[in-house]
């Protein structure tokens, strides 16, 4: 109990170094690296083709290059359309209009994939709080007509073999702990939702090069733009107002490098880590890279694995996803060095490598006793109703073969001292980059997607501006709560496991068999981890 409580101060204290640097200026990124391998500012696959979005802006009378919008989103991966998907759901937003700008060439064309092919390595895990949002948003039908892997354990261990722990969906009366999914079928299924709704769209095929404020009633956007009877600009929600001041306001004025330009009453900054709209609008960042990179593939088995893995060696943890079909997905943090050799290494040394890292290799395998005894002698701690509680040390599937190329990733932390500017709003991997150890990095940026939607549907019941900072300012009071309180202990477990010493290794075990036997921390860890709670280790 004493190395329990030891434990926590450690990690308190690493949580609360680590939540100063976030919010301190420690050092300024003007154009930080990818945190992760999720892809979320640029369109990976993309349905609508540049022909569709000429066409929209002929039907929407947009004969010149400057169109009007209520929401331009500059980036369509798969936050960006998560929130064009919220707001085109909602009463209260779907009538907004709303442009994307993406120059991915996937723009250009209808591709398609093969459903019964070999899955992406590029997937996420999401959780079923983002499950949920999707859901709300129309989205999630779309995921289910392809392949997903559905998941309701996860055991989690240490090289040392001195301490595991397995969560089971069970433990807190729910049936799964989360969904494996290819980012391109997330992408595809946001895009499909967004494609059915009625919501006036336009989708730039461009690349943003600068961003200004400036009034659209200029005397040559009138010139290029007159008011149709109605009193509706083209291309633009706003009506024509007799009020001078209304016209003087001041909008965001976006330039493309296709020689397009809009006005816009709210941009959004969903262009991922090296983010045009961050770089332009200003705001510092904290951050720093990690000595670690990322290599990912898919590999096969010769059963089904229906469980995550996860193990902590000395260079970083290796986690095993399933996929399902027999197939499973591999994030692998080491040095950059080894990184690269095991990229380059042949198919059958690279999966000996990786049946070594999942086994017996590095150190043995766990005990399932608690303090050397059987579990059922302590239900005065453990308690009743933790089925994983009784359940053994597994090993994971073995793997027989790559499916897929290998990638490498380097990792970095990153995030925005402000998320809002009057008019600019980041989200997503533009505002915040994390280690992928826990898989959160789109979680976060979904729920940024649905925290705006929900503020911007605010605005317009209350009759305010969406681009008015203080209406803003509760988007960021409460995604940078979450964002910081996540993204500290993440930053707080790749420093505690990255050290291969004889006390800290016990205190690693001890925690582990906290978070195995004791019956109200696993339950916080599983609520927390799936984005059903608010705050870790408070009920």
């Amino acid at each position: 109990m004493q190395s329990s409580m030891l434990l926590n101060r450690v990690f308190a204290r690493r949580i609360v170094a680590t939540t100063f640097r976030l919010f301190s200026p420690r050092r300024t990124l003007s154009n930080g690296g990818s945190g992760g391998f999720n892809g979320e500012g640029s369109v990976s696959d993309r349905v609508g083709t540049l022909e569709e979005a000429t066409d929209q802006r002929d039907k929407d009378g947009m004969t010149s290059n400057i169109g009007h919008y209520d929401v331009a989103i500059v980036g369509g991966g798969m936050v960006g359309m998560a929130l064009a998907c919220a707001l085109s759901s909602m009463p209260l937003t779907k009538n907004l209009t709303i442009a994307i700008i993406d120059s991915n060439p996937a723009l250009r064309s209808k591709g398609s994939f093969k459903q019964d092919g070999v899955p992406d390595p590029r997937v996420s895990t999401v959780t079923p709080a983002t499950i949920s949002f999707f859901q709300e948003i129309g989205a999630w039908k779309y995921v289910q007509q392809h392949r997903h892997a559905y998941f309701d354990k996860m055991q989690v261990w240490d090289h040392t073999g001195l301490g595991f722990t397995k969560y089971c969906a069970k433990d807190v009366d729910k049936d799964i702990l989360g969904c494996v999914v290819e980012n391109k079928v997330l992408h595809r299924s946001l895009f499909a939702s967004f494609q059915d709704t009625d919501i006036q769209k336009t989708i730039y095929p461009a690349r943003l090069t600068s961003m200004a404020f400036e009034s659209p009633y200029s005397s040559a956007v009138a010139d290029s733009q007159p008011p149709n009877e109605q009193g509706i600009s083209s291309g633009s929600a706003y009506p024509r107002d007799t009020s001078r001041k209304q016209h003087r306001e001041c909008l965001a004025k976006l330039d493309l490098d296709d020689g397009s330009c809009l006005f816009a009453k709210l941009v959004v900054g969903a262009d991922g880590a090296k983010s045009r709209v961050r770089e332009t609008a200003g705001p510092k960042t904290t951050g720093w890279s990690y000595p670690q990179s990322a290599i990912i593939c898919t590999v096969e088995h010769n059963i089904e694995n229906s469980c995550a893995w996860q193990r902590f060696l000395p260079s970083g943890p290796i986690a095993l996803l399933p996929m399902g079909d027999r197939y499973s997905n591999i994030v692998w943090t080491m040095s950059p060095k080894e990184s690269t050799d095991h990229k380059l290494m042949s198919e059958d040394d690279f999966v000996r490598a990786v049946n070594h890292a999942l086994d017996y290799g590095y150190g043995p395998h766990p005990q399932s006793t608690f303090l050397g005894l059987p579990s059922d002698r302590f239900t005065w701690i453990t308690g009743q109703g933790i089925s994983s509680v009784s359940e053994y040390f597994e090993v994971p599937p073995k793997v027989i073969k790559v499916a897929s190329e290998r990638m490498a990733f380097p990792l970095s932390l990153m995030h925005a001292h402000n998320y809002v500017s009057r008019r600019v709003v980041l989200m997503g991997d533009a505002a915040h980059t994390v280690h992928p150890l826990a898989g959160q990095g789109v979680n976060l940026g979904f729920g940024d997607a649905s925290s705006l939607s929900k503020v911007i549907a605010e605005g317009i019941m209350t009759g305010r501006d969406i681009g008015e900072l203080s209406l803003l300012k509760k988007y960021e009071k409460e995604r940078m709560t979450a964002n910081i309180t996540m993204m500290a202990l993440i930053d707080g477990f790749q420093k505690a496991f990255s050290v291969d010493v004889g006390p800290i290794n016990l205190l690693r075990a001890a925690a582990f068999h906290g978070a195995q036997y004791i019956k109200p921390l696993k339950r916080n860890i599983i609520s927390y981890a799936m984005g059903e709670q608010k705050w870790p280790l408070l009920s």
